[in-house]
């Protein structure tokens, strides 16, 4: 299917779950929003941080069609699932946010290392989430960003159980898309990173570690939302976790070929 068919699909609550291995080849799109009295800020922040933060696209102000990587969408209405996020408490989940939207909004767009599943796959690195059908787990880490005006807090990452022997190739593939997070931040140790159950991912589901895998860890763009809720901004709505916005990009053009 194409993007803008599952799209559509979304769009009428055809698809409400995480969008891992859906449209395969294109890029997927973390989502932040935010008053216009803070998105200078959060760009900088954004700048500041482009492993956690790579920006795909911004939006000019209560405009909410990302027109510069998507055709005939609708901001709004075409993710799975959005988190709205006030005074840095998570208020509400919605499958869209018609409700809470305001002329004042600036959308960012930022890449997703879902993004970048697809060149694993076709290196037979298996990725453990999609095998089993459910979310990416994502961690909270001790590891600081760079701070930008109001704008600061921990880095989250994602993470991929990886046989020893495909690592160096993970890494190879990975650091091919920089503009979706690229090489991984921490292989192995997660106490190191300030994990200390990888049973208990803080967003996402858990997933199984075989014998012979090592926990790789990529910087995720749900830090915005450990952000939300550190610096506790009067408004962020964001993506649910693992609920993407699907762009019309393929995942080669934000790769180094």
């Amino acid at each position: 299917m194409s993007p803008a068919d599952i799209r559509t699909m979304i769009r009428d609550g055809q698809l409400t779950g995480p969008t891992a291995g859906h449209a395969l080849g294109y890029a997927q799109a973390n989502l932040a929003i935010l008053k216009k009295e803070h998105a200078f800020d959060f760009l900088l922040f954004a700048q500041r941080n482009p492993k956690a933060c790579p920006i795909l696209d911004v939006i000019e102000p209560g405009d909410f069609a990302p027109n510069g990587i998507s055709s005939g969408a609708d901001i709004r209405t075409d993710l799975p699932k959005y988190r709205i996020y006030k005074q840095g408490e998570l208020v509400d989940e919605v499958t869209d946010i018609l409700d809470y939207w305001s002329d004042d909004l600036v959308c960012f767009l930022i890449g997703c290392s879902f993004s970048f599943e697809n060149a694993l796959l076709n290196n037979d690195i298996d990725v453990r989430h999609i095998t089993e059908r459910c979310n990416v787990p994502m961690f909270k880490t001790n590891i600081a960003t760079t701070p930008a005006g109001m704008f600061e807090g921990p880095t989250v990452v994602s993470m991929r159980p990886i046989l020893e022997k495909d690592i160096v190739r993970a890494v190879q593939v990975t650091s091919r898309f920089p503009s979706v997070h690229g090489a991984p931040l921490h292989i192995g140790n997660p106490q190191a990173i300030g994990i200390d159950d990888i049973s208990k991912p803080d967003f996402g589901d858990s997933v199984t570690i075989h014998d012979g895998e090592v926990p790789v860890f990529w910087a995720c763009g749900v830090t915005p939302q450990a952000i939300a809720m550190h610096v506790k901004p009067e408004l962020m709505i964001t993506h649910a976790p693992g609920h993407m916005f699907i762009t019309d990009i393929r995942d080669e053009h934000f790769g180094i070929i």
